[in-house]
C-alpha cells in the first residue's frame, strides 16, 4: 500500500504506472485468490463452496486483466481494480451473510465487503478522470487491512468465549 502511494500518488490517469506500482496491482487480486484457496483448504469446504470458487475466479481474472492494464494507463488499471473490488466485495458480503449463523462474528467481513463494493464502484467510475491516481488504491487497501484485523480480533474473541 505504501509503495503504491509513494510511487504513484502524483501520477495522473493518463500516465503509465511505475514498475513497483504495476507489480503490486497485479499481485493484489492474485493474493486474494491464493488466500481464498488457502481458506478453502483450512476450512475443508473443498469443491462444495461455489462462492469461494467464484471469488478465486474473479481474482485470477482481475490478475490477468491487471497484467494487461498496467502496460496501458493508470486509468485503465484503476478501472480493472475498481471492477474487481466491487465484485469481490459483493462476494465477501455473500460469504459474511452465509456464515453469520454458523461461524458468527461476521460483521467486520460484512462491513469490509460493503466498503469494497462502494469503493470499487467509485474507483471504476472515476478511473477515466484526469485527476484519478493510484492513491485511491492505497486508501482502499488500508481500509481492507483494518477490517481484516478487526475480523481476526472479533473471531478470536468469539472463539475464546466458545471455549469457556
Amino acid at each position: 500500500m505504501a509503495l503504491v502511494l509513494t510511487t504513484s500518488a502524483s501520477l495522473g490517469s493518463a500516465d503509465e504506472p511505475t514498475v513497483i506500482a504495476a507489480v503490486l496491482l497485479v499481485v493484489y487480486p492474485l493474493w486474494d485468490a491464493v488466500a481464498t484457496l488457502v481458506e478453502r483448504r483450512l476450512t475443508g469446504t473443498g469443491a462444495t463452496d461455489t462462492v469461494s470458487v467464484v471469488n478465486m475466479g474473479l481474482g485470477l481474472a482481475a490478475t490477468a486483466g491487471m497484467t494487461a492494464a498496467v502496460f496501458s494507463t493508470i486509468g485503465r488499471a484503476l478501472l480493472v481494480f475498481g471492477v474487481w473490488a466491487l465484485l469481490s466485495g459483493a462476494v465477501q458480503l455473500v460469504v459474511a451473510v452465509r456464515r453469520r449463523r454458523t461461524v458468527g462474528a461476521q460483521w467486520p467481513m460484512a462491513v469490509s465487503g460493503g466498503q469494497s463494493v462502494l469503493a470499487g464502484a467509485t474507483i471504476a467510475a472515476t478511473s477515466a478522470s484526469a485527476t484519478s491516481s493510484l492513491s485511491t488504491v492505497a486508501g482502499y487497501s488500508a481500509f481492507g487491512a483494518f477490517w481484516f484485523l478487526v475480523s481476526v480480533i472479533a473471531l478470536s474473541i468469539r472463539g475464546r468465549r466458545e471455549q469457556r
